[in-house]
């Protein structure tokens, strides 16, 4: 079976990488995980594995279920990075329990920041059809645990960021030509007060590698789930459209230098012996926007966001045969690209 990133499609105007839906949930019975002793913790995992024993068939995939400390570090590490988990599961040293199905496109953490934390991914743009299959989970869960709901507030959570719906609704867009305008920044800025977050998703501070960019809602109090839907979609919208006209235009009047741009950047991937992590990114990004535009076209199809996952570190380690010496991570990078990345053939 495909992982769920394998499947991202590039298309002219189509420039949404990824959706995500996250539901919090608190079990009434049970104080927040923060303030479980180990034992409470392990009694709180088993009962909740067993009522779940029929959630791999809800889910309509094969899942793993096991203990976060029964997974090798690297492994865990590779997993955050493809975006499974989180930094602050993936560090957590109380008891935790996982599942996530084959394709990685579901997965659930018991005894984490909340008791239940339920996450769907997809490619591109489907926020509202991830929305209904989390609705339908959310319930068949609901069945088995007592939430703890307030009337006024809604789902209480163990961070009064996520208290109210519980759900967090992300966005990846790609945004490489409109990220290096001046007026970016004022962009988004601009779009933050319409109650979104806006991150890049690969950086340090405010440079960005890779021109990924992750929106979601700010709030999860004082909006029904339809209305963080609807607000994320606008926003994600905008971004996409902007970033179409600033392509066209630039496809227009400077055609030449773009084709350049794309197949320089084809050629380091494909020929180098070193790449750091930030030029990896960068020129992926270069390759991803041409494929998506038309100016070159690969022998067979591939999806090069799998590739934004598979250069970074802990990847490349959990993938490699035998001990990896951090030092060469950069050449076994550039060897993994030159592995993965299809010949070009005539666009």
């Amino acid at each position: 079976m495909l992982k769920w990133y394998e499947q991202v499609k590039t298309s002219p105007g189509n420039n949404y990488i990824s959706s995500r839906i996250r539901l919090t949930r608190s079990w009434s019975e049970y104080k927040f995980p923060h303030c479980l002793r180990t034992e409470e913790a392990y009694a709180l995992i088993e009962r909740m594995n067993s009522a779940l024993s029929e959630f791999p068939r809800q889910t309509g995939e094969n899942m793993s279920s096991m203990l976060l400390s029964e997974i090798p570090e690297v492994s865990r590490m590779a997993m955050r990075e493809r975006r499974i988990f989180n930094a602050g599961i993936t560090d957590r040293k109380t008891p935790v329990g996982v599942m996530f199905s084959e394709s990685e496109s579901i997965s659930l953490v018991l005894n984490g920041d909340d008791h239940l934390r339920l996450q769907l991914l997809s490619p591109n743009f489907h926020l509202y059809d991830l929305w209904e299959r989390a609705n339908r989970l959310d319930d068949y869960m609901n069945e088995h645990f007592s939430y703890a709901f307030d009337e006024r507030y809604g789902y209480l959570s163990s961070f009064p960021t996520n208290v109210g719906t519980g759900m967090r609704a992300n966005v990846v867009v790609h945004l490489p030509a409109l990220s290096t305008g001046r007026q970016f920044p004022s962009l988004l800025e601009s779009m933050t007060q319409f109650g979104v977050t806006i991150r890049g998703v690969y950086g340090n501070g405010k440079e960005n590698y890779g021109a990924l960019y992750d929106i979601s809602n700010s709030k999860t109090l004082g909006l029904s789930e339809r209305e963080i839907l609807d607000l994320v979609s606008k926003v994600v919208s905008q971004l996409n459209s902007e970033e179409n006209q600033v392509r066209k235009k630039s496809l227009e009047s400077h055609r030449l230098e773009r084709l350049d741009e794309v197949y320089k950047s084809y050629g380091l991937l494909k020929y180098a012996r070193k790449l750091s992590i930030r030029d990896a990114l960068r020129y992926l990004s270069q390759v991803m926007a041409g494929l998506s535009d038309g100016l070159i076209k690969t022998s067979v199809p591939c999806s090069i966001y799998r590739l934004y996952f598979g250069v970074q570190p802990s990847n490349l380690i959990a993938g490699a045969k035998g001990p990896v010496d951090r030092e060469k991570i950069d050449s076994i990078r550039a060897d993994y690209i030159r592995r993965e990345l299809p010949e070009l053939t005539e666009s």
